[in-house]
């Protein structure tokens, strides 16, 4: 039995119903044009049998890829954000299309550089998410395992502060979010990691705090007497610690709600940056359909910079690299190297001043 197009008493759109190779079916074409009705049905009657003959995988899309993706599990709002720009490129795309030339053509349409834009754009904001999803359509079986080459990120360099270059940034800092900052510096948590914290899971008289990695593992940190201060002067003590629930009057606080990447405070650290007299640039353009340019700073340095300043104070007190790799969170200790020998002996007691120890 094929599909049949029928109407449905006060709907306004067609529907396709019956049976093709045993799998029955009922859904709606999405339009009320017996035409484009018609092209719906003859197209999805051949996707079901192409399917019953050749398996899921040859008639398995993007779309329907990414939405299975999204029931499994939760997903983080910036991975849903990268995934509807995916899903205006690749689309009804069957996951067997997806080929090595459409990745690289798919950077012109999805980035606002195109093809000019920088590698770790491409990876971040095309390969990451793309991949991602291919690897859970391969489990399942509906195509084959991604591998795909990405562009070469040239390796940069680890950017940490000196302990007087943390107190000008601090104090340069809205008082708002020095709370934050002091809280990073001490502790060497990821941007994602503070701005999800929850107040059941800080112990101020234990000096410990549980977070939690992007991977989902738990991680315990030690809370320094500098960042035991820092936390018994915020108001709340109840919901997320650097994330405060927007109040009349008050604002939104720490950073934008759903988000967790470094963003959360982007025009705030490029001014405390500027006024601390970090190193950076000026970046000038006109933003699309204005007369007027815009300038702003960008720092050289950025909040992730403040986890390479906390690894790097660490080992210049402890000398221990095991100890380094586990209070961090870092998953080889090739990572964990490069801090070894970044700060001079010479910084040590300024350090353990600036931690409260």
């Amino acid at each position: 039995m094929s599909l049949k197009i029928i109407s449905r008493k006060d709907r306004e759109y067609l529907y396709v119903r019956g049976t093709v190779c045993g799998k029955s079916i009922f859904e709606s074409t999405g339009t009320a044009d017996p035409k484009q009705a018609e092209a719906y049905r003859a197209k999805r009657e051949h996707e079901l049998w192409t399917a019953s003959v050749f398996g899921a995988r040859a008639v398995v899309t993007f779309s329907s890829a990414v939405e299975a993706y999204l029931k499994a599990e939760d997903r983080s709002d910036a991975t849903k954000d990268y995934l509807m720009r995916l899903l205006l490129h690749f689309g009804r795309m069957k996951l067997s299309d997806i080929t090595q030339e459409t990745v690289d053509q798919s950077y012109r349409y999805l980035l606002r550089d195109g093809d000019n834009a920088a590698p770790a754009t491409k990876v971040r904001g095309v390969l990451t998410p793309l991949k991602a999803v291919l690897e859970f359509a391969a489990v399942r079986q509906w195509c084959d395992r991604p591998a795909f080459k990405g562009p070469s990120i040239p390796k940069a360099r680890s950017i940490f502060l000196r302990p007087d270059e943390a107190s000008r940034l601090v104090e340069s800092a809205s008082p708002h979010i020095r709370p934050l900052l002091v809280f990073l510096i001490c502790t060497g948590c990821r941007m994602s990691e503070a701005v999800e914290l929850d107040w059941r899971d800080v112990d101020i008289r234990g000096a410990r705090a549980v977070v939690w990695q992007k991977q989902g593992n738990e991680r315990h940190i030690e809370l320094v007497p500098r960042a035991i201060s820092a936390l018994v002067a915020l108001p709340d003590r109840d919901g997320p610690v650097f994330r405060p629930r927007y109040r009349r009057g008050i604002g939104r606080g720490y950073a934008d709600r759903g988000r967790a990447s470094g963003g959360q405070i982007k025009s705030a650290w490029s001014v405390a940056c500027r006024k601390a007299g970090l190193p950076g640039h000026m970046r000038i353009w006109t933003p699309r359909g204005a007369e007027k340019e815009k300038s702003t700073f960008v720092p050289d340095v950025t909040p992730h910079g403040l986890r390479h300043t906390w690894a790097s104070w660490h080992y210049c007190l402890h000398r221990d690299v095991l100890a380094l790799k586990e209070e961090g969170g870092w998953a080889t200790m090739g990572i964990v190297a490069r801090y070894a020998k970044k700060m001079p002996d010479a910084y040590r007691d300024e350090i353990r001043a600036w931690w409260g120890l």
